[in-house]
């Protein structure tokens, strides 16, 4: 497997509909957005999905959440001396933790653990998604739930417990643009491999599979479109910046609040030598 030679770039345009795509827990748990009501998704929960479909693909991974855990490991730091314990050189630290989990090859991590902490390692990976942003403002709505689990019963008569009231938010609709690179040089430290880049590429196409929830039914979120670039150098042909501009989506008619993907007219701008790979999502 050889390492990656040419820089990448991708953009991803997500839908969401009458879903909540990323909860904020310092607001009860409201769909993000920011002060002018443009959704958001933050990086880190991307990644997060990003890392779930790499396991699904049989990858082994160093950042598991608990529903997932696969090897038996409760905590980061059992599961990174499982294989790197006894290790004293730093760069043998982070070669061995590159080689041995895809995630850690692919986002970068930090070894600072109570049995390493005079040897703390930082891994920059070369993978990095930026958070994502809806395309126009977003509208947030709430819907009061019943919650009939009656987990107790009452101290005093033994009766069950009184059902209790809650809140579930969603978007109405939302149309969200994930933007991300691959570094080459930061590859070549990791050993971040062509095959790797493959991987991520199906992983962003079928972000959502296997990650239904009570607050995203099944169908209700989509990878509409993945545009791939692969320059053909290190440094890339084009700044991001410009590539990630060149993807250009606008409403059809501005006064009306859009409901579907369809509300929109999505072209792109043409990049002279460099033409992207667009692949329709799962």
């Amino acid at each position: 497997m050889s390492v990656l030679q040419n820089k990448i770039d991708f953009v991803a345009l997500v839908s969401v509909t009458r879903a909540n795509g990323n909860g904020d827990p310092l607001n009860g748990n409201r769909p993000r957005t920011d002060y002018n009501g443009f959704g958001e998704i933050s990086d880190v929960c991307v990644k997060r999905k990003i890392r779930n479909r790499m396991q699904d693909m049989g990858k082994r991974i160093f950042v598991q959440s608990n529903d997932r855990c696969d090897d038996g490991f409760g905590s980061l730091s059992e599961r990174a001396s499982s294989v790197l314990k006894g290790i004293k050189d730093r760069e043998e630290y982070a070669r061995r933790a590159c080689d041995t989990w895809m995630d850690v090859r692919t986002f970068g991590q930090v070894f600072a653990f109570k049995d390493t902490k005079d040897l703390s390692v930082g891994v920059r990976g070369p993978v990095s998604v930026h958070q994502a942003v809806s395309i126009s403002p977003v509208e947030v709505e709430s819907l009061q739930i019943t919650k009939s689990v009656n987990g107790e019963k009452k101290e005093k008569s033994g009766d069950r417990s009184s059902d209790t009231m809650g809140m579930k938010h969603y978007v109405r609709f939302g149309l969200y643009e994930i933007k991300g690179s691959i570094n080459v040089q930061l590859a070549e430290k990791t050993g971040f491999t062509e095959e790797d880049a493959e991987t991520v590429k199906e992983c962003l196409r079928s972000l959502f599979v296997n990650d239904a929830s009570s607050a995203r039914p099944d169908g209700s979120m989509e990878v509409v479109k993945l545009y791939w670039w692969k320059h053909n150098c290190k440094d890339g042909q084009y700044s991001s910046a410009k590539i990630h501009r060149s993807v250009k989506v606008q409403l059809k008619n501005p006064d009306v609040p859009p409901c579907c993907v369809e509300d929109y007219v999505i072209t792109l701008d043409s990049l002279p030598d460099l033409e992207p790979e667009i692949v329709d999502g799962v």
